[in-house]
């Protein structure tokens, strides 16, 4: 399908501009023909989406995301149609990058396309769960109550997240500078205090050997080091990136004290959370496992999920499958049969999500307390080390002099 810029008037010779896609020029006239328009120049358009060097890197965020949502469900709701309010949209979208995808959405859809499908050439912005609630609530006549709850399930998202992001950035923050504090010290300061206790005569103690050869081999090396860092972190991150190496991150992360209770409270909230959103818009359990499974984030409560889709593929209920990983607190599976039981599945999904939602927001804190003073140790006996190993020897030079 080709892109064509057209112009026409219509019935009341008033002329009309406007982009549609079509096979070639003579089946865009025809079509513009049927609906009563008097064609007048058409020109090929090329396909894609154009943007400038700078709009190539800018993100399509969350908000803007979130934002969409609201306002196409309030405009749908309000008894808008969808083209008439993702034209509007495009006027009002600040993110040039987004405001391009929308129009090309818009394109598609006046081209005869569904919402979903255009929506699926842009997977980049619009995730599988997107694309299947919104074909859902096409089929079903509730796009804009389904619009709602994405945005509602984007805003869950994003709170979830900025909170694990802001509780660890006290301790990065404090690694960073002890870790630099603690470079300076080795490799500009201690050597210059060295080399005032060799000329004084002053044997060196240990401390102060060790923290001297360090300082030498980084002065000399540094940059093989930072070879060999940067050469040891690609190599872990294309492991961890393999099926194999995902696997094992992930278990032995639910392992670690504390974080991996942590992480296994985020991958329950994900998994309840994402699962009510899909079943109260109306996508069936079959497809909404199979998307759960790829979003929830842990690859060991990924293949708990697929062997639920499994089960459920052979008339089996959710909670069972469950039960017998063991990867699941009884309270959760307990609720989840209740909700099997009485038909509002989706009702105690959304009460399991709030509730670990919540309990994340306690753990992260109760991490956080528990990460600060391991830190403040840690950098703290460095420094004290190296300050030991410049007043030991200063100590001795002292003697000398006396």
């Amino acid at each position: 399908m080709a892109v064509f810029v057209y112009k026409a008037r219509d019935e009341m010779g008033k002329q009309i501009k406007g982009v549609m896609e079509a096979k070639n020029r003579e089946a865009l006239a025809s079509k513009l023909g049927s609906i009563g328009y008097f064609v007048t120049d058409i020109t090929e358009q090329k396909s894609g989406i154009k943007l400038g060097f700078g709009d190539r890197f800018v993100k399509v965020k969350n908000e803007d995301l979130i934002l969409f949502n609201v306002q196409l469900a309030n405009m749908i709701g309000a008894g808008l149609s969808l083209l008439t309010s993702l034209r509007t949209l495009t006027k009002q979208v600040e993110n040039r990058k987004f405001r391009e995808i929308i129009q090309d959405v818009y394109r598609g859809i006046e081209a005869g396309g569904t919402f979903s499908d255009a929506l699926a050439k842009h997977p980049r912005v619009f995730n599988k769960l997107t694309i299947h609630m919104v074909h859902a609530g096409e089929v079903s006549g509730t796009l804009d109550t389904v619009l709602n709850r994405l945005a509602i399930f984007a805003e869950h998202q994003a709170d979830l997240e900025e909170k694990i992001k802001g509780a660890m950035v006290y301790p990065i923050i404090l690694v960073i500078v002890g870790f630099s504090v603690i470079m300076f010290l080795s490799i500009f300061l201690i050597p210059m205090f060295v080399d005032v206790f060799l000329k004084a005569g002053v044997k060196l103690p240990m401390p102060t050997q060790i923290v001297f050869i360090f300082s030498q081999i980084v002065r000399k090396f540094w940059y093989v080091i930072i070879a060999g860092f940067i050469g040891v972190w690609v190599t872990l991150k294309w492991y961890f990136a393999t099926p194999a190496g995902t696997l094992m991150f992930d278990k032995y992360l639910l392992k670690v004290p504390v974080v991996g209770v942590l992480a296994r409270k985020i991958a329950i909230a994900r998994f309840a959370r994402t699962l009510a959103t899909l079943t109260a818009s109306g996508v069936p359990i079959l497809e909404s496992l199979e998307i759960v499974e790829k979003v929830v984030g842990n690859e060991i409560i990924a293949r708990v999920i697929r062997r639920v889709r499994e089960g459920v593929t052979e008339g089996s209920k959710i909670a069972e499958p469950l039960r017998i990983s063991e990867e699941f607190p009884p309270d959760t599976i307990q609720m989840i049969a209740v909700g099997e039981e009485s038909g509002s599945l989706d009702t105690m999904l959304t009460k399991i999500a709030d509730f670990y939602d919540t309990n994340v927001s306690y753990s992260v804190k109760k991490l956080t307390t528990l990460i600060e003073p391991v830190f403040l140790i840690l950098v703290g006996s460095a420094v004290g080390f190296l300050l030991a190993s410049v007043f030991l020897p200063m100590f001795d030079m002292m003697k000398v002099v006396k």
